[in-house]
């Protein structure tokens, strides 16, 4: 039963990272499909629309290295006992 719930949390967790990858672009796109339908605005505001985005998209990636990275750093660090830690 324990490998289920592992490979449901692993598909829970890829799913939430492949909607938030691809939620910043999408907004930033839509913004300015906005902008040109609405406002008058070029098509050239698509190309940094785009850019944004996909920075957007970058750190949301580089937070998720970071929290991934530190959860194994805490993880090793716990699997060591120490003098003070007996289990």
């Amino acid at each position: 039963m324990k490998n289920w719930a592992d490979m449901l949390r692993n598909i829970s967790m890829l799913t939430q990272f492949s909607l938030s990858l691809i939620t910043p672009l999408l907004l930033c796109l839509g913004v300015c499909w906005w902008l040109s339908a609405h406002m008058g605005v070029g098509g050239w505001i698509f190309i940094p629309g785009f850019f944004f985005g996909m920075g957007g998209s970058g750190m949301v990636a580089y937070k998720l290295y970071l929290s991934v990275a530190g959860r194994q750093k805490k993880e090793k660090k716990k699997e060591k006992i120490s003098f003070n830690r007996h289990f």
